[in-house]
């Protein structure tokens, strides 16, 4: 079982590790992409700097980061702590990846991809928690900062159902708290009335 951990485990750091906002970036612009908008390499920023197309492709890439180690954990090992635990390690080398100097994006679309993997039901549903908010302020951040706890709840009911295992629940409360620390900036900006809107600001300076 140890092994099971260990290898889900670093599998997903490893495969999260990949910078594929990054590695667009120098596709469409020939530049580091974190030198703009966010500084991050995420699906935001990508879609700010390079435009649409090039979001779309990070944006799959990343959730299939988070979607390969929880189906390794799931269908190879038959384990649903290593599934959960290889979904997380892929947030975190999303987040700080060993292949790009520990510098890379949010971890939202790797957290989506995570919930795919281990409830690919309950996960078909989640993108509107997304699409609703942004759709009606413009602000990609806030689709983030607010579907994600809700999505997260509707995992730990289905497990308080018995639906979903319990380690896919703590996956869940995992990836909200996780993504609200990492929007800790995008939330002072927003209540500053300064956080840019969709398409927007990806030619100014990064800021981190």
């Amino acid at each position: 079982m140890i092994l099971e951990y260990a290898a889900t485990v670093v599998a997903g750091y490893l495969l999260g590790s990949v910078p594929f906002g990054l590695i667009v970036g120098y596709l469409w612009l020939g530049r580091d992409i974190r030198e703009s908008g966010s500084g991050k390499t995420g699906t935001t920023n990508v879609l700010r700097t390079a435009g649409k197309t090039a979001a779309a492709v990070v944006v799959i890439s990343d959730i299939a980061k988070g979607m390969v180690p929880a189906l390794l954990g799931r269908l190879v090992f038959e384990n649903d702590g290593a599934a959960a635990a290889g979904a997380a390690a892929a947030i975190l080398g999303h987040v700080w990846p060993v292949f790009a100097g520990f510098r890379g994006g949010r971890g939202v679309a790797t957290s989506y991809g995570g919930i795919l993997g281990l409830t690919p039901l309950i996960a078909a549903f989640f993108p509107l928690l997304l699409v609703i908010p942004v759709g009606v302020t413009r602000y990609m951040s806030l689709g983030s900062i607010l579907g994600t706890p809700v999505a997260a709840g509707a995992v730990v009911i289905a497990a308080a159902m018995g639906s979903v295992p319990w380690p896919f629940a703590f996956y869940a409360i995992f990836v909200a708290l996780f993504v609200e620390y990492q929007h800790i900036p995008n939330i002072r900006r927003l209540l500053a009335g300064t956080e840019p809107k969709m398409g927007k600001g990806g030619d100014r300076p990064a800021t981190g």
